[in-house]
């Protein structure tokens, strides 16, 4: 289920253009982050059971972007999260509630001037505190820090059977995601050398584990309600990890998932899609 090319509309932004797909309306605005390397279309099952909403769907420059960014582009976790809020206000978005998914990255958005635009935070089995890459991750991690390392890496995902191995993907949900998708995700650095040095320069941006834990402390301030989904299927994502974000967050809920790993938005949509409009009623933004 990939969404056609003439969906998609882009926005231009001080570190490059940011493609995404926006579902219109005049409901409540729902801002989706997704995962490295991916793109949109990972929330392609959710959205259909959020009719009412505005969804918006910004490719981020994690990967799976299909446009290149600038060399100077600032792709640290903390500008990516900037990166995020600019796509806010060049939309003029406001009231919005943050969902992500996989990358966790965008929970530094709060602790910027753009974040006054996030009126809820959702925080669905994604990276948090020393996590950042979780472990399956970290060797394509090391890989980026040779020149040209992550070449080799994006070749080999045109191969079937790497994109489905269960050290990679197939780790990510409980059933396997569909081969097209899997290729999409991976396209546009197979065929780019400016997006795989994007890819590459996002990937080596991580700061050492202990230093990572540093980056949450700030987080303890912010008041919006958060919505935290854990799946307890998850090997990427530890378990504890849930829990511990509810409590870090001043006003935050815990809702656990059964049978789905990280790619909730996958392996379980409808239950996603209904506690998100859940948490969405129960903290004022219903739909009229």
């Amino acid at each position: 289920m990939v969404l056609p090319a003439t969906e998609l509309r882009q926005v231009e932004t001080s570190a490059g253009p940011i493609d995404y797909v926006d579902s219109g309306g005049p409901g409540p605005v729902l801002v989706f982050g997704h995962g490295v390397p991916m793109n949109e279309t990972q929330w392609n099952p959710v959205v259909p059971h959020l009719d009412g909403y505005r969804c918006l769907r910004p490719t981020l420059p994690l990967g799976g972007h299909r446009q290149p960014m600038r060399p100077d582009a600032d792709l640290t976790h903390h500008g990516i999260a900037r990166l995020l809020g600019e796509f806010l206000e060049r939309l003029d978005l406001h009231e919005v509630t943050l969902v992500l998914n996989d990358w966790g990255g965008g929970q530094f958005l709060l602790l910027e001037p753009a974040g006054a635009r996030v009126a809820r935070l959702v925080l669905v089995a994604c990276e948090a505190f020393d996590n950042f890459p979780p472990p399956p991750a970290r060797p394509m991690a090391q890989l980026a820090r040779v020149p040209g390392g992550l070449w080799p890496f994006v070749q080999l995902m045109r191969l079937g059977a790497v994109r489905r191995a269960p050290w990679g993907y197939r780790a990510m949900t409980v059933r396997p995601l569909p081969d097209e998708v899997l290729i999409d995700w991976f396209a546009p650095a197979t065929r780019s050398a400016a997006i795989r040095r994007d890819f590459a320069k996002f990937s080596r941006s991580a700061p050492s584990r202990k230093a990572q834990s540093s980056w949450f402390e700030p987080l303890r301030s912010v008041r919006v309600p958060v919505l935290v989904v854990w799946a307890r299927q998850d090997t990427m994502m530890p378990p504890e990890h849930g829990p511990r974000l509810a409590r870090h967050y001043p006003n935050a809920r815990l809702v656990e998932i059964d049978d789905s790993a990280t790619l909730v938005p996958w392996d379980q949509p409808e239950e996603l899609a209904r506690v998100l409009r859940e948490f969405l009623a129960d903290t004022g933004a219903p739909l009229a």
